[in-house]
């Protein structure tokens, strides 16, 4: 048979869009869409073709057996069928959102790359109730007259921290840069050489400062600042001191810094004000829970901080903002800035922050509601026997020949800069493929419907059950049950 002539079988663009199945693809994503699906799948086909054509014994024929092989039932309905489902495969890829669910079976809490602090169930429903629908956001209901958007979750954060005033702008770089540039914009702020920190996204302390207006006035050394550096540093130029909490890196070894009460008493004396970035934020005690110590917000408050800046989406468990809490004289200049309706929130994340203060009005409660926390606070123990009915759960549904799945001991990390030092044991389920790479399966859990996310170590794809929980496991036993994603053969079985 001629080759050409075998080509000239393959279905037409305009044809194919003339069948049913072209009619119900383009009832769901419309008619430009589906044409370009259609002539992409058709190409894919010409391809698939070709590649079998290349077995031609002679030129320009093709032998009986090949044409068989490259399919050449009723009219090439099979090849309709293959291209028919190509162009649907490619439609819902295109279709498909990106930012998606993901499973995060990496240890780390507060994976900046998926989006750090997972909501809480509660947390969640607030936001999504403003955003359905229209909110009390800027309305007062007592007055009839307009509210602040602020004041839903002020009231809260201030009953827990002792603070005067609170308001949110959408991220902690902005509640840094508002507050530089309300306060002390032309004027010189002291900073300690030790605490000019660079965070990731290559946010810079001195980048941050120079955006504001504010002029960077560095005292003392990298690892020894004294209250006389900035003594010495204050002069009628002065606008602010701002002293910044190092939450991703320490100094260790030969050091001094200057505490939040020393440094406040000084800025009182000279009427100024004393900016705190804490950077990750906390409300609760985690040395209660057997983590290192990091400084609390109320405490920061109590000892004379005039202004706080904190993440919202760091360990306080809740949506990405820019919290600042203090004294009401600095947060009403900041609010009444320009600057602050450029930077302001969202009514899900005003929502979704009321909701999240709320749960720290019982904080056993914000510990067991708040994902982050639970997961940061979980004991070791817990976990692993959370790991061990996972493997078991896991190597039931793949059986003994597809792979190995047991229980190892690991290391959970807080992630987003929060708690550097600290090392939290945890357990992993621990898979090792028989027919395929670590590297292979972990690729394919990446391309599931809902990706799993883990890591590679000793050629086994580890899931931390710190962060990956019961849930997950339950999907990827589902997903080993109803796919060869173990197999050579299998490929991605989302």
């Amino acid at each position: 048979m001629d080759k050409n002539s075998f080509y000239r079988k393959i279905p037409k663009v305009d044809v194919l869009l003339g069948e049913k199945e072209a009619e119900e693809l383009i009832q769901e994503y419309g008619y430009s869409a589906v044409r370009g699906a259609v002539r992409s799948a058709l190409q894919q086909e010409r391809e698939r073709v070709g590649a079998i054509l290349q077995n031609e014994s002679a030129p320009g024929n093709v032998p009986e057996n090949v044409m068989e092989a490259a399919g050449k039932h009723a009219l090439c309905g099979d090849q309709q069928r293959r291209i028919f489902d190509c162009a649907a495969r490619l439609l819902e890829k295109e279709f498909r959102p990106e930012i998606r669910q993901v499973l995060n079976g990496t240890g780390v809490i507060l994976h900046t790359g998926l989006g750090r602090a997972p909501l809480g169930e509660h947390v969640l429903a607030a936001g999504l109730r403003a955003a359905g629908g229209y909110t009390s956001l800027e309305y007062d209901l007592e007055t009839g007259k307009r509210g602040e958007r602020s004041s839903h979750f002020e009231r809260v954060l201030c009953r827990i921290t002792g603070a005067r005033a609170a308001m949110a702008v959408n991220n902690n770089a902005a509640a840094v840069l508002l507050a530089l540039t309300a306060l002390a914009r032309g004027k010189e702020v002291p900073v300690s050489r030790g605490e000019l920190v660079e965070i990731g996204g290559q946010f810079r302390i001195p980048d941050v400062m120079e955006q504001s207006g504010a002029v960077l006035r560095e005292v003392g050394t990298t690892n020894r600042t004294r209250l006389a550096d900035y003594e010495r540093a204050l002069c009628e130029d002065t606008g602010a001191v701002m002293k910044v909490h190092t939450s991703n890196y320490r100094i260790v070894g030969f050091t001094e810094s200057v505490g939040t009460a020393e440094l406040s008493a000084l800025c009182r004396e000279k009427g100024i004000p004393l900016i705190a970035d804490l950077g990750s934020g906390v409300l609760v005690n985690l040395e209660k829970y057997g983590l290192k110590r990091e400084p609390t917000v109320q405490e920061l408050i109590r000892q004379g901080a005039d202004v706080v800046c904190f993440s919202g989406d760091k360990l306080l468990g809740g949506p990405q903002a820019g919290v600042i809490a203090g004294k009401k004289e600095y947060i009403e200049r900041m609010r009444r800035h320009p600057l602050a309706r450029a930077l302001r929130i969202d009514k899900f994340t005003a929502a979704a922050l009321e909701a999240v203060m709320l749960e720290y009005l019982h904080p056993e409660q914000a510990v067991r509601n708040i994902p982050v926390l639970r997961m940061l606070t979980r004991p070791a123990e817990s976990v692993r026997g959370e790991a061990q009915k996972a493997a078991e759960m896991l190597q039931n549904a793949v059986g003994a020949s597809a792979a190995d799945i047991t229980v190892t001991p690991c290391v959970s990390a807080a992630g987003g800069g929060s708690l550097p030092e600290e090392e939290i044991q945890s357990y992993a389920v621990a898979i090792l493929p028989k027919e395929i790479s670590a590297p292979e399966l972990e690729r394919r859990l990446r391309h599931l419907d809902t990706p799993v996310v883990g890591r590679i170590s000793g050629g086994q794809v580890l899931l931390d059950m710190r962060t990956f929980e019961k849930s997950g496991a339950e999907y990827l036993a589902e997903v080993f049950r109803n796919s060869d994603i173990l197999n050579v053969q299998g490929g991605d079985a989302g």
